[in-house]
Parts: structure tokens; C-alpha cells; sequence
């Protein structure tokens, strides 16, 4: 038996199709929803198997074919275009539907909601992996078989323990040696990318990215939404205000990155929070944290920060059990940021204590070097485009372990390159 949920947004073809799916005998019809809102809500018991929507319901999104995928739903749409026309098609393919039926064609939605095929899949954790996310069309490039660009997510816990130093400096370096590079911020409360790299730019690269998966239009327009940062590096801005988090939904941020794979390697700056709000899932509506656990699921490796100080390894510990609970599959890094011999232990004491609480693909000490980082700062640059400082130095080996192949790209004699302000 096949349990369908419709949502027709009130148009005249509810009620000859409902007739039609309720004389079936493998069919039967749970709820007729007033929204998209009701619907995601609708799907979140577990009982449906089938959506049937209109294509031009209000609010229907990448976003909320994601959702239903999620809960495994399959989608058709029903649209009041001929059956062959193209804009419709192109429209659901935008959604990421594949079953369409025109209301000149009602009479086979019964057998279409019995025989269509779940075509959503978990995208492989894999540096060689170009498939898009479920419900999301494989861009031409990538499809053409394109090799993806490494996915490197950077989070760490509370206290600012440096997660955005860190990841500006991944991506410059990347960027410095040659190789196309994209920084993404995606930290819900209040990244800081664009101060770093002394962008000055009032519009969002990662809201602008929202709005441009929600009309089906981002791999079009991608660049858009970026800054050049030098030859190499582009940067997605983050929020404008912490509260405007609400505006990015999981299927946003899976897209973005997914498209940001295919222009090279991606670094993403993310917030401290993995708790996840269990009302989330009910309206499609996003948790503050959804930026932040998106990125960690997708991600190739996850690169922890914490400081090197008391409060900071305590801190840097409870992480690393978070992390180690997730379970996204993904190796972990630590990175253990502002290293100095007044705090009164080794090196090899702190590896102790973060091999007692999780197992590691490396482990990285930055020292404290206030004066080279104040002045990045001010002068709007990364701190590996400085010089040639024992900062700068560490950094490189942290891109060459968490990028393995820009290693051999890297020149002999390193390139100035300056990072001006926009």
C-alpha cells in the first residue's frame, strides 16, 4: 500500500485527482495539506511514501524536496503546462523532481505516484566523489567526470580559540601556491571571514547563494556570489547579522558547497554549536546550528581548533567527544592554536591528552605570535602571504597535510602576494 500526502495549493485539479487516487486500491490518501509548511510537517511521521504537489505551490523549494527525500518521500509534481513543455520540466528539474504530470494527462497520476522510483542517494564520502546532493541536478563539468576539489571544515569550540584564523590561512595558502581555492563562512553567529581579509562588501555571498538555490539559478550564477581575493582565492561571505541565520536552509548550504567543490578546494569556516534543535525538522524549519552540522556532514575532513590554554584544552576535549559522536565519518585534525612555554606543558602532553579522547589524523601546534597576527589583521591579509615567520611556516604544513596534492605545487621561492582591500 502506498500512503500519499497531496498538496494542491488549491487549484481546480484537486478534487478529479483525489477522486482518481482514492478509487486505486494500492492508494491511499493520508491528508490533503493547505501548504508547503503543512506538508513538511505532514511527512515528518514516517507514514507517507509519496507527495503529490503542485509545481507552483507557494514556498515550494529545493529546500522542501530535500526535506521530503529526507524522510523518504518521493515527489510529483502536477503542473498546468502541456506535457511537453519544457519550461515546466526545467522548473522541476530546478526543484529536483523528476516525476511531472500535466493536468491534460490526470488520468495517469495514479499509476505515476505507484511506479515512480526514489532517485534521492546519500552522496559518498569521497575526495573523488562529483555527485550532487538529493535533489540537486550534477553540473555539467562535474558530470563530465571533473575531479571535486577537497571539502576541509573548520570548527572548533566556544571562546574563540582562532577557527577563522585557521581556516582564512588554509584557503589563502591553497590559493597562494596556485591552486583555485573557495572560503566559505558559515558561522551563524557572527562569521568573520570578510574582516579578515579586509572585504568590505554589505551583501552576504552566502545569502545571495540561498536565494540563488531557491530559484534553481546558483550554478548559472555562481560567481556572483563570490569575492576575488588575489588570482586564486574566492570568498563567500557569511551573514550580515547573526539573527539573519534563519534565511539559510540545509539544502542551501549543500548546494553551495557542492558548487563550490567543482570550482576547486573549499575551506568552511564554521560556529562552535552542534547541538541540534529538534524542532527543526517540523515546517522544513532550520536550526541556528543547521549551517554549522551541514558542513560537518559533508565534509571531507574536519579540522579542530582550541587553545592552547587551560580553559581552551578543556574545551578543545569536550569537542573532540562531540565530534567523535557525530560520526560524520570524516577524519579529524586538531589543531592546537597559540602554543608558548609559559603555559607550563609539553607538546607531548598535550598529544596525551587528545589521543585519551579521540583518535586523530594529525595533530598541529601553532605558536602564539600576536604581533604577526595583529598585523594581518589591520592590514587585511592572511598571515601565510607575511613572510616566511614560524606562523606562517606551520600553517603551510597544516594545508600541506589537510591538501596533500597543493605540497608538490608549492614554488621554491614564495610569491608576495598582497590581499587589498575591497
Amino acid at each position: 500500500m502506498i500512503c500519499v500526502v497531496l498538496l494542491a495549493a488549491g487549484e481546480a485539479w484537486e478534487s478529479p485527482a483525489l477522486a482518481d487516487l482514492e478509487q486505486h486500491r494500492e492508494v491511499v490518501v493520508l491528508k490533503r495539506c493547505v501548504d508547503v509548511a503543512d506538508l513538511l510537517a505532514s511527512v515528518t511521521s514516517g507514514q507517507a511514501h509519496v507527495a503529490v504537489v503542485s509545481l507552483d505551490a507557494p514556498g515550494l523549494d529545493p529546500s522542501s524536496i530535500t526535506h521530503l527525500r529526507r524522510h523518504a518521500v518521493r515527489p510529483v509534481a502536477v503542473t498546468q503546462a502541456p506535457p511537453d513543455d519544457l519550461d515546466a520540466r526545467e522548473q522541476a528539474q530546478r526543484l529536483g523532481i523528476v516525476a511531472v504530470v500535466s493536468v491534460r494527462e490526470l488520468d495517469t497520476l495514479a499509476h505515476v505516484v505507484t511506479t515512480v522510483e526514489d532517485v534521492a542517494y546519500t552522496r559518498e564520502r569521497s575526495t573523488g566523489d562529483t555527485r550532487a546532493p538529493s535533489g540537486m541536478p550534477v553540473s555539467e563539468d562535474t558530470a563530465a567526470g571533473e575531479t571535486a576539489g577537497r571539502l576541509v571544515v573548520v570548527w572548533g569550540p566556544a571562546g574563540a580559540p582562532g577557527r577563522t584564523m585557521v581556516a582564512t590561512n588554509l584557503a589563502a595558502e591553497v590559493a597562494r601556491r596556485g591552486m583555485p581555492a573557495v572560503l566559505v563562512d558559515l558561522d551563524p553567529y557572527g562569521g568573520a571571514v570578510a574582516q579578515q581579509l579586509g572585504i568590505l562588501d554589505e551583501v552576504s555571498g552566502l545569502l545571495s547563494a540561498s536565494r540563488l538555490v531557491a530559484a534553481g539559478t546558483l550554478e548559472d550564477r555562481f560567481t556572483t556570489v563570490c569575492r576575488g581575493v588575489g588570482e586564486h582565492l574566492a570568498v563567500v561571505t557569511g551573514l550580515p547579522r547573526a539573527d539573519r541565520w534563519r534565511e539559510v536552509r540545509r539544502a542551501h548550504v549543500e548546494r553551495l558547497l557542492e558548487m563550490a567543490r567543482t570550482r576547486g578546494h573549499v575551506v568552511v569556516d564554521t560556529g562552535f554549536s552542534l547541538e541540534e534543535d529538534p524542532g527543526s525538522d517540523f515546517g522544513g524549519r532550520p536550526g541556528r546550528n543547521t549551517l554549522t552540522l551541514t558542513a560537518l556532514d559533508a565534509a571531507d575532513e574536519i579540522v579542530v581548533v582550541g587553545a592552547a590554554d587551560p580553559v581552551g584544552l578543556a574545551r578543545l576535549a569536550r569537542a573532540l567527544v562531540e565530534v567523535r559522536d557525530r560520526d560524520t565519518g570524516a577524519p579529524v585534525r586538531v589543531v592546537v592554536n597559540r602554543m608558548r612555554s609559559s603555559i607550563g606543558w609539553s607538546e607531548k602532553d598535550i598529544a596525551g591528552m587528545v589521543e585519551g579522547f579521540s583518535r586523530v589524523a594529525g595533530l598541529h601546534f601553532l605558536p602564539d605570535d600576536r604581533v604577526v597576527v595583529d598585523q594581518a589583521l589591520v592590514t587585511g591579509r592572511a598571515v601565510v602571504d607575511s613572510g616566511n615567520g614560524t606562523l606562517a611556516r606551520t600553517l603551510g604544513g597544516l594545508a600541506d597535510a589537510a591538501f596533500p596534492d597543493t605540497a608538490a605545487s608549492e614554488p621554491t621561492r614564495r610569491r608576495q602576494r598582497s590581499y587589498r582591500r575591497s
